[in-house]
C-alpha cells in the first residue's frame, strides 16, 4: 500500500464529513474523562473534594460549549445565528454532488470493468476502500472527465499562496482563543459559583489564558506563516523549488519552533508580570519572568495542536477535525489558572 493512497482516503470528503459529525461526542466524552481524572490527580491535596469536582465540570462544560459554537456555529429554531469557523456541507448533500459527479463522468466514457464500476457506485454514497481508491487512480483512462471526477471525490491537496495562508491563520487563531476564553470565563464563574473568588485566582486564569493563547497557538501559528511566506517569495524569485506537502510542513515546523516554542513563553509571561499583575493589584515584583509560569512537559505536548496547525497549511485537511481535543486542554488550564511557579 502506497503512503499517497492512504493520504487520499483519509483526505476524502466522505471521511472528513464523518470525522467532523463524531466530533462533539468525541470532545465531550474525552473531555470529561481528562477532566475527571485531573480532579482524582489532586484530591489528597484538595480540602474539598466536590468543590474541586464542580468547578473542573463548570471549567470543562464551558470550554466545549465554546469550542463547540466557535466550531460548528449556532442554529435556533432552524435559523442560523452565526457560522461556525468548522461548518462542513450535510452529508446528504455530499453524496449527492458526488452522485452527480459520478453520473456526468459516466455519460461521458465507457466503463465496463465490474470492479470499476462498483467503486464508481459506492463514491457516489460513502467513502471508498483503500484498494478501491488504487483502481481509480491506475486503471481509469487519462482524460478531462477522469480530472473532474476525482476534483470532486478525491481531491488534491490544496497549494495555498500567502494571502490564503494568513486567512488560514486567522482562522486557525480563533479556533484556538475560543476555548481559551471559554475556559477563563467558566473558572471564574465556578469560583463564584462556589464563592472561592477572589482578585489572585482570577489574575491567574487571565495569565493562564495569555500563556496558552500566545504560547501554545498565537504566536506558534504566527511562525508557520513567516515561514510559508519567505518560502512563497524565494520560490518566485527561483532560489528555490516549489516545495512538496513534506517540505512544506518542514518550513513551517522551523517558523513554529523560532517563534512560538523558542519565544512564546517568555512573551507571554512578560506580559503578565508588566501588565496583568499590576491591574490586579499584584505589587511584588518577580526577579525572574518564569517565577510564576516555567514551561513543562505537557506545554510542549500541547503543540500538537501546532503540527496540526502546520498539516493543514500544508494541505492534510483530515487534521482538522482533531484540533478541539488539542486546544481543549488549553481552555481547560486556563479555567483553572494553571501556575507552577515555585513563589
Amino acid at each position: 500500500m502506497k503512503i499517497s493512497t492512504l493520504g487520499k482516503y483519509i483526505d476524502q470528503p466522505m471521511v472528513l464529513n464523518k470525522l467532523d459529525r463524531k466530533m462533539p461526542a468525541m470532545l465531550i466524552g474525552a473531555g470529561g474523562a481528562f477532566g475527571i481524572i485531573d480532579s482524582l490527580k489532586f484530591s489528597d491535596r484538595q480540602k474539598n473534594k466536590e468543590q474541586k469536582f464542580y468547578k473542573n465540570m463548570i471549567v470543562i462544560s464551558s470550554t466545549i460549549g465554546a469550542s463547540l459554537l466557535g466550531t460548528r456555529g449556532l442554529k435556533v429554531g432552524g435559523k442560523k445565528i452565526f457560522s461556525g469557523l468548522m461548518e462542513r456541507v450535510h452529508y446528504s448533500e455530499l453524496q449527492r454532488t458526488h452522485t452527480q459527479a459520478v453520473n456526468e463522468f459516466l455519460s461521458k466514457t465507457d466503463i465496463k470493468d465490474k470492479n470499476i464500476l462498483e467503486a464508481l457506485n459506492r463514491a457516489k454514497i460513502k467513502e471508498l476502500s483503500i484498494k478501491q481508491i488504487d483502481l481509480l487512480l491506475s486503471k481509469l483512462p487519462t482524460s478531462p472527465a477522469k480530472e473532474e471526477l476525482l476534483k470532486v471525490i478525491l481531491p488534491e491537496k490544496r497549494n495555498l499562496h500567502s494571502k490564503e495562508i494568513f486567512s488560514e491563520i486567522k482562522r486557525l487563531s480563533l479556533l484556538g482563543l475560543i476555548p481559551v476564553i471559554g475556559g477563563v470565563t467558566g473558572g471564574i464563574l465556578a469560583d463564584r459559583i462556589t464563592h472561592t473568588n477572589n482578585r489572585k485566582g482570577t489574575a491567574n486564569k487571565v495569565k493562564e489564558g495569555l500563556y496558552q493563547y500566545l504560547a501554545n497557538i498565537f504566536l506558534c501559528n504566527v511562525g508557520a506563516g513567516a515561514a510559508l511566506f519567505l518560502s512563497e517569495k524565494l520560490e518566485k524569485a527561483k532560489i528555490i523549488k516549489p516545495l512538496t506537502p513534506m517540505k512544506k510542513l518542514g518550513v513551517i515546523l522551523a517558523g513554529i519552533t523560532a517563534t512560538g516554542i523558542i519565544g512564546g513563553s517568555y512573551i507571554a509571561n512578560y506580559i503578565s508580570k508588566k501588565v496583568i499583575n499590576p491591574l490586579f493589584g499584584e505589587k511584588r515584583i518577580n526577579h525572574n519572568v518564569y517565577d510564576e509560569r516555567r514551561p513543562e512537559a505537557i506545554d510542549i505536548a500541547l503543540h500538537a495542536d501546532d503540527i496540526a496547525t502546520a498539516g493543514i497549511l500544508s494541505g492534510f485537511k483530515w487534521i482538522e477535525p482533531a484540533l478541539p481535543f488539542m486546544y481543549f486542554i488549553s481552555g481547560y488550564r486556563a479555567g483553572i489558572g494553571y501556575r507552577n511557579g515555585n513563589s
